[in-house]
């Protein structure tokens, strides 16, 4: 079993439910996940996401973590491509200097996911490439250590000691491992691409003054309830999104269980809606644990990053109360 188990959450919104309560959710959310005993709670950065509210992951974390006392708060992730790294130390700088020895640096090397987005930001495609690079500045910065502006220094950053984390699959992994890093990789559908990535990433490993030695984390969708359907039930509403932005390139805000098993669906919004639905950790409390169980022996994973979202807030946090059950929390 993974005993170290947290929760990412992206602050979906839902039909009904403008941004703003999303955001309140997802605060609500991390006091929720700390009471349970949950390791850490991060907040993702998307842009422009008509469904996804979450567009400054470190201000977000910031209310996150003034709302909670114990638990671990960071991001997962802020997309570096996206920042200049001098920003970014600054900011994470300010967090840990607000709320020492909790925060964490999650990073990605994602940048905006239409054009017209990345225009907005003034970044390209290419800017994904230089994410290593991009990586040791901004650990340069945090040490003290960059050498490409000798005279500025990231206050009040330089000195802090802030974990970070790389989210990657494929090349990332590498990144990860030469930098020294913990990996973040999903997801819990493609188990055993991920085991494979997973064993690259430790094989290729080089320890550093930040990690000594590799440190995994898998992330996906789990979900816990009474009974395999309902466990199911929890899952429709961001299958059905997944499946919506496949065929009109925007996620909607979920809808309920109940309207999504009630549409009528064209082959293709069946076909990938099945597809959205496939291969998810989800089922009563036995059922997850043995399944946890299996995850645990084929990736020797250290921790558990768990990244379901619903329309039922309820069901919602019964799945994640159920969860800490499983996991001894």
């Amino acid at each position: 079993m993974i005993r170290k188990v947290s929760i990412l959450d992206r602050s979906r919104t839902r039909e009904g439910h403008p941004a703003p309560d999303a955001l309140r959710d997802t605060v609500a959310l991390a006091r929720a996940a700390e009471e349970l005993g949950y390791h850490r709670f991060w907040v993702s950065e998307h842009h422009s996401v008509p469904g996804v509210a979450g567009s400054a992951p470190t201000v977000l974390a910031a209310a996150v973590a003034a709302a909670t006392r114990r638990i671990r708060v960071g991001t997962g992730g802020v997309m570096l491509p996206n920042h200049q790294p001098l920003v970014v130390a600054e900011q994470f700088g300010v967090l840990e200097a607000l709320f020492p020895g909790r925060i964490d640096m999650g990073l990605g090397r994602s940048v905006g996911f239409t054009n017209g987005i990345r225009r907005a930001l003034g970044r390209d495609t290419g800017d994904a490439d230089r994410f290593e690079e991009q990586l040791a500045e901004l650990l340069g910065w945090l040490d003290g250590t960059q050498q490409a502006h000798p005279e500025v220094h990231a206050r009040p950053a330089e000195g802090l000691r802030v974990p970070a984390y790389v989210l990657a699959t494929g090349e990332g992994a590498g990144i990860a491992a030469r930098a020294g890093l913990p990996l973040v990789v999903g997801d819990l559908r493609a188990r055993g691409r991920v085991a494979e990535v997973i064993e690259t990433y430790r094989e290729e490993f080089r320890p550093s003054a930040r990690g000594t030695e590799p440190y995994v984390v898998i992330s996906g969708t789990v979900a816990v309830a009474a009974t395999t359907e309902e466990a199911r039930r929890i899952l429709l509403p961001e299958a059905w999104a997944l499946a919506y932005s496949r065929i009109h390139g925007s996620f909607p805000p979920l809808r309920p269980a109940e309207e999504v098993e009630a549409m009528e669906m064209t082959p293709k919004e069946r076909e990938l809606y099945a597809g959205a639905l496939a291969g998810h950790l989800h089922g009563t409390e036995a059922q997850v644990a043995a399944e946890l169980s299996e995850v645990a022996e084929l990736t020797g994973a250290d921790e558990l990053l768990v990244t379901t979202s619903t329309y039922d807030r309820t069901a919602l946090l019964d799945s994640f109360a159920r969860l800490a059950r499983v996991a001894g929390l």
